[in-house]
């Protein structure tokens, strides 16, 4: 996509924003209190997690991005909205002064995950109502809508926001969490894992099946499009038109925390605004899908939560043997390449 349409482009992402903390030590010897590690904290790290990623890997590529969710009072809300502006994301974050902003706190020794501790609490419902009355004044300035759901209770009027959304032509994406698909009805594409569907659709017995069971789905819910995020396997698109797969470049992963935060930016980087192509003309094709599969990929093979900014997903295209599409930018070198 031309770099001038692109910054012209404008995304609103909604959903269960969180701080993700990250303590790195050394385990070297076994508690004498009980049979687990005793990890030696050696440094620490706070990143974007959730909706909040979501919204760190879509600016990552050069759209302008707001995020809008619930967070609490708190120091964690506090560095959340910190990270937000270094990261150059408009905040328009509701604040829940009755409850506590979502933290996953990860400990990790040698590059393993040893425990993940959660602190969570569902937003009141005063500050959800707040936060619908403050999406409806705003979302006629947005070009395409995310709704980054992680069941933490920060979409609960998801149905209100995707009605909102179809009222005025806006394409919405949702990444989704839970056996209730329902709430996702009139959305224009959802982007599933493997687990997420199965839990739906039902355990498929093979390709076929699966792509039965995908297209019965996204046909009941309205939806333009399905894409099914497969790990190690790639990814498949459903459209009207049938069912595209792309596998996965062969990679150890070391990681699938954020892979399908990652796989949805480039999504809505590809959404041309002004009503142009549709989101399956936008998508239905194979150069596009590995440019998506080349993004989750790049999470899978980075520790925790990463963003895969253009110059870095510019190389691994390159590398891939992957035409691009649109104006990347000046190379070293003064060639012009394109990034899809």
């Amino acid at each position: 996509m031309d770099k001038q349409l692109l910054a012209k482009k404008r995304v609103l992402i909604v959903g269960d924003s969180m701080l993700d903390k990250y303590w790195f030590g050394d385990a070297n010897r076994i508690s004498p209190e009980a049979p687990v590690p005793v990890v030696r904290i050696v440094r620490s790290d706070e990143r974007l997690g959730g909706a909040a990623n979501v919204a760190l890997n879509v600016a990552s590529l050069g759209v302008r991005t707001t995020l809008m969710g619930v967070v609490g009072n708190d120091e964690n809300g506090a560095k959340l909205q910190e990270l937000l502006e270094k990261a150059g994301i408009t905040s328009r974050l509701s604040i829940d002064a009755d409850r506590k902003t979502i933290l996953k706190l990860r400990i990790v020794a040698r590059q393993q995950q040893l425990v993940r501790i959660d602190f969570e609490e569902h937003p009141s419902n005063e500050a959800l109502s707040g936060l619908l009355t403050d999406f409806s004044e705003v979302l006629g300035d947005y070009d395409v809508l995310v709704l980054s759901d992680y069941g933490k209770g920060g979409l609960d009027y998801i149905q209100s926001m995707i009605a909102m959304a179809r009222e005025k032509g806006i394409p919405v994406l949702v990444d989704p969490k839970g056996d209730d698909y329902d709430r996702y009805a009139g959305a224009t594409l959802i982007t599933p894992n493997r687990a997420e569907l199965a839990q739906v659709t039902g355990q498929w017995t093979g390709e076929e099946d699966l792509e039965n069971r995908a297209q019965a789905l996204r046909e009941r819910l309205g939806l333009q499009a399905l894409l099914l995020t497969r790990s190690e396997e790639g990814m498949t698109l459903f459209t009207q038109d049938g069912a595209l797969t792309v596998p996965a470049q062969a990679r150890e992963v070391f990681d699938v925390s954020g892979a399908g935060d990652t796989v949805i930016a480039p999504v809505c980087r590809s959404i041309r605004p002004f009503g142009l192509p549709t989101v399956p003309a936008a998508l239905s094709s194979e150069n596009w899908a590995r440019h998506r599969s080349l993004t989750a990929n790049f999470s899978e093979n980075n520790y925790g939560l990463s963003c895969c900014r253009r110059r870095r997903l510019y190389r691994l295209q390159q590398r891939s043997g992957l035409k691009c599409c649109g104006n990347y930018g000046r190379h070293r070198r003064g060639q012009s390449h394109a990034l899809g």
